[in-house]
């Protein structure tokens, strides 16, 4: 069984309230959530956003589509992946998070067999010097590595940022990496600034009324073919 967990809170310190923002008539992290949803891989997903009363209007939005939500501290993100692993158990969490509405299918599932594979406690999509575009970014960890990590938590980044023990402590963790990324890193399509979102949502205006399964590689294409686009806001797009 395999859980993916997204996380999502509207105090977004740069962007408040950027997982609700519309893109094509929906909130944005529903947008991101069709495309997840593509994964042949994932079992099922559940939002995890934390019990702040401003994320009242994750929860609504995202369960008008049926969507599972665990809820648990805003400053503890990786209490609420356990939490969420709790109430829906399963033997491996892919964790996403809510900014990356061109989030990639065909990447989280590459991602997700390489870990099954391996054997590894720990897989992700990103290792130095060969990065899939900012905003593709996929980890999995298996549910007792999840629950090793929780145990082991001492500061607030690791609590912060869920996988920091496996990024911090590699020796104590078996680690797979995708290796065929295609050398994107500097590549930025995350949702962290104004011009972020402008940018995503003028891709998808281009791309989603004729195709809602568009890849990654219309994404490029439609980039390249955009002067205007290709440094948007200072950052390299395709």
């Amino acid at each position: 069984m395999i859980l993916a967990v997204l996380q999502a809170r509207m105090s977004s310190t740069r962007l408040p309230g950027k997982v609700l923002m519309p893109i094509v008539r929906a909130p944005m992290i529903i947008r991101q959530i069709e495309r997840v949803a593509r994964s042949r891989r994932i079992d099922r997903l559940v939002v995890a956003t934390s019990t702040d009363p401003l994320d009242d209007a994750i929860e609504a939005a995202v369960r008008r589509d049926g969507i599972a939500v665990h809820r648990g501290p805003l400053n503890n993100v990786l209490e609420r992946f356990v939490g969420a692993l709790d109430a829906h158990p399963a033997d491996h969490v892919v964790r996403l998070t809510a900014d990356c509405p061109l989030a990639d299918p065909t990447v989280i599932d590459a991602t997700i067999d390489l870990h099954l594979a391996s054997g590894a406690d720990y897989t992700s999509n990103s290792p130095d010097g060969a990065a899939y575009p900012k905003g593709l970014d996929v980890e999995v960890i298996t549910a007792a590595g999840l629950r090793r990590a929780a145990a082991q938590a001492d500061s607030p980044e690791a609590r912060e940022h869920v996988t920091w023990d496996v990024w911090n402590h590699p020796d104590r963790w078996k680690i797979s990496w995708l290796s065929d990324a295609p050398g994107e890193g500097e590549v930025r399509w995350t949702v962290d600034r104004p011009d972020d979102y402008a940018f995503v949502a003028t891709v998808y205006d281009a791309l989603y009324p004729a195709d809602r399964a568009f890849t990654s590689d219309d994404v490029r294409a439609f980039v390249r073919g955009r002067e205007d686009l290709l440094n948007y806001g200072g950052d390299r797009r395709a």
